[in-house]
């Protein structure tokens, strides 16, 4: 079973989006499913020298993605399970991804038309984890 790992450039200086992260952080970690987080002391240009030299794919959340839906994205995450290598999905810092990183990476996604914090699209790409995790296990949560 493939790992996916959400990686976020700093901690969400926003106590309440940090506590909706933390929660389906919990609720996703027995799923395959992990956060690691870079000091935000570290700056952009390491955030990204570190996320090209992860090991498995690099997926990037960017507005200039693909936008899919929550049953495309559980289908999405049941393959990236299927995979025997990591997934690695980021969340963009406060200025987002430079043009040099996203022609790198393996994909692009985008959670909305609307832009949104990097902060809240953390949130929202962790609820939308879990709402995917439970539509692969079959349950109510996610109603069509």
């Amino acid at each position: 079973m493939g790992r996916v790992v959400v990686y976020l450039d700093s901690n969400p200086k926003d106590s309440d989006i940090a506590s909706i992260i933390s929660r389906y952080e919990e609720r996703v970690k027995s799923r395959g499913v992990s956060i690691e987080i870079f000091g935000s002391k570290r700056g952009t240009k390491n955030y990204e020298s570190e996320l090209s030299r992860l090991p498995g794919r690099l997926v990037l959340l960017d507005e200039a993605g693909p936008s899919i839906s929550s049953q495309g994205f559980a289908e999405w995450l049941n393959s990236a399970h299927l995979d025997s290598n990591p997934t690695n999905l980021a969340v963009g810092p406060p200025d987002g991804f430079s043009d040099e990183l996203k022609q790198s990476a393996d994909q692009l996604i985008s959670l909305s038309d609307l832009t949104l914090t990097h902060e809240m699209a953390a949130a929202l790409l962790m609820e939308q984890l879990y709402r995917a995790s439970e539509i692969i296990r079959g349950s109510a949560y996610h109603r069509n």
